[in-house]
């Protein structure tokens, strides 16, 4: 018989009561042997019937009356094999559990990468099951959430700056403003491709490290999309630089990216000595070198890139209009005669644009004049409502100024969402909004409902134990190697390990609960070793900023941008980015590390 061992762990579960006669029967048997006589408050689970050697003991164990729950009299029971079992079984049946246990965690998380990866269903669709899976999972394990606990997973601040600022650019997008900056852009540009990237990129990673990277991705992806139109580019590409770079600029301060913040917020690091100040100049030094380097790397992935579509922009809008009438048709259902006929004039109409393209290709010209296109640029985008782009101007640039003022005034008891839905609100009523539906479609729904399952996933995988199991292990190989480097040596050693560890983890899991796991590993490495606690702080800032550019999940800007560029025609897919993504991250991080030894150990 196989006995389980019952204690707190065992919640759920009823056991049954041994009698008396039964105990009695247990300590005259040879398969057991009990060291001391059992009461009957002892408990025994009987599993089914297996052949056990025997040579097993039995051992009960109390604490106090006063120690127990009156409503829990269950005993712990524990087991000592003698025979064949040894500690080297012993240890083998721990790393096995070990094991199994990483793989429960693992399991929920990895269905939902690959099916991201893989693009089997739609992102939200997996995040949605990838978080069924996680919650099943800590069902399993009797650890199942119940509802009102499972909602407060949800970062509601972070869903409300999203729909707060989707509404504020579906508003301002109207004004006119994003096609009249785009035609701004392709005067600097003078038409040139790489002249009009620079621009992008610098613009992105300067106001990333003010803003929040999500705030100015929502901003300026309409403007790109737009100019890329203007410029027949492709603007996948081009969008993709600007998620990067906005995640390397973000690094550059202490409020532009999640980790930082909680970083320099948390209590004990600020005690340690962890200020803004120092903090800001330090990684702002290291990340200009990044920004360098990427733009570099960046330079040489897009040489063999296809940025210029071969047609020319009026063709390229015509086809995004055509894409959009059958896309329409396909959505409506063929229930009623009526619904047939709407069906049927929505493909009659993608049908007539798509043979108007096939006559203009036919008749396009090679050359192109940059004067002649600038005047029919100038014709057609401008600002269309001033009245509207002077309400908006003011409401946006106010909810901007109060994110920057929010971070360093205390008393201003207002999160980002809560200025952002704010803002939103007062600017409909200034708009004197009637269509609500039309602007309520504007709001990119299904990046929302990708959130919410995020991060249900991720704090259901917290909840199993996967980040505190990457942290203490991170922590037992950083002292591993600590015994094996010499004392002048353990610093960098340990700079690189935190670096590297925390970039390739951020690549793949959301860096806010890590780096929630990670602060107190980083203050336990200071205090038992003896290291210079700002250089691991350093280090770990540089590589889960810099890990935000691995992977389309990696940061939440990234998914931002994916969900608006779907909206507007342009996908980007989780192989398109990872191409590009994750080999300007590792450039990024092997500088970042270099300029870490360089900076830290230079004394």
């Amino acid at each position: 018989m196989a006995l389980r061992r019952f204690g707190s762990d065992s919640a759920g579960s009823t056991p049954r009561s041994v009698s008396p006669a039964l105990l009695s029967c247990l300590s005259e048997s040879p398969v057991f042997h009990t060291p001391r006589s059992l009461s009957p408050q002892d408990e025994v689970i009987q599993d089914e019937a297996s052949e056990i050697e025997p040579l097993m003991t039995v051992e009960s164990h109390y604490g106090s009356v006063e120690d127990r729950n009156p409503d829990d009299q269950r005993a712990s029971m524990s087991l000592h094999f003698r025979g064949r079992s040894s500690r080297d079984e012993i240890g083998s049946v721990s790393k096995w559990k070990i094991l199994r246990d990483a793989s429960k965690m693992i399991k929920p998380w990895f269905f939902f990468f690959m099916a991201v990866t893989f693009a089997l269903v739609h992102r939200a669709t997996a995040a949605m099951l990838g978080s069924l899976g996680a919650l099943a999972a800590l069902s399993y394990v009797n650890k199942r959430p119940p509802l009102q606990t499972i909602l407060t997973w949800v970062e509601w601040e972070t869903l409300a700056l999203l729909f707060g600022m989707m509404i504020l650019v579906a508003v301002f997008a109207k004004t006119g403003f994003f096609d009249y900056l785009a035609l701004k852009a392709y005067k600097l540009s003078r038409g040139h491709v790489w002249r009009l990237i620079t621009l992008l990129c610098a613009c992105t990673a300067i106001t990333s490290a003010f803003l929040g990277n999500v705030t100015v991705i929502l901003l300026l992806t309409p403007v790109t999309v737009t100019l890329c139109q203007v410029l027949n580019l492709n603007p996948t590409y081009i969008l993709i630089a600007e998620i990067i770079f906005s995640n390397i600029g973000g690094a550059a301060t202490a409020m532009g990216d999640p980790p930082n913040i909680l970083l320099v917020s948390n209590k004990e690091l600020r005690n340690a000595g962890i200020k803004f100040g120092e903090f800001t100049q330090t990684l702002s030094v290291g990340i200009l070198f990044c920004l360098v380097v990427a733009y570099l790397v960046l330079r040489l992935i897009y040489r063999n890139v296809k940025i210029v579509n071969d047609d020319p922009p009026i063709i390229e809008e015509m086809k995004r209009e055509a894409e959009i009438w059958r896309k329409s048709a396909d959505r409506l259902p063929c229930i009623s005669a009526q619904d047939k006929t709407v069906k049927l004039l929505l493909l009659q109409k993608a049908m007539t644009l798509e043979n108007r393209i096939s006559n203009l290709k036919r008749r396009r010209s090679t050359t192109e004049d940059f004067q002649q296109n600038l005047q029919d640029l100038e014709r057609k985008y401008f600002i269309r409502d001033r009245v509207l782009f002077v309400k908006t101007s003011i409401v946006i640039v106010s909810v901007i100024v109060l994110f920057f003022v929010q971070s360093f005034v205390e008393t201003l008891d207002l999160g980002v969402g809560w200025i952002a839905i704010l803002g939103a609100i007062l600017l409909i009523l200034l708009a004197d909004v009637t269509h609500f539906e039309e602007l309520m479609d504007q709001v990119e729904w299904t990046t929302l409902v990708f959130f919410c399952g995020l991060f249900i996933l991720m704090k259901s995988l917290e909840e199993l134990g996967l980040v505190t199991f990457i942290g203490k292990h991170t922590s037992e190989c950083i002292k591993t190697l600590m015994g094996h480097v010499t004392e002048t040596s353990k610093l960098g050693v340990a700079m690189i390990f935190i670096v590297w560890v925390s970039a390739l983890v951020s690549a793949f899991i959301d860096n806010i609960p890590f780096t929630t796991a990670m602060i107190p590993v980083i203050l336990e490495l200071h205090r038992t070793t003896g290291l210079n606690l700002k250089p691991l702080v350093w280090a770990f800032s540089f590589g889960s900023c810099l890990g935000g550019n691995g992977t389309l999940i990696a940061a939440s800007a990234n998914v931002v941008c994916a969900g608006l560029a779907e909206q507007y025609g342009y996908p980007i897919t989780f192989n398109t980015f990872f191409r590009v993504g994750f080999l300007i991250m590792l450039a990024t991080t092997i500088t970042a590390t270099l300029y870490l030894l360089a900076s830290q150990l230079r004394d």
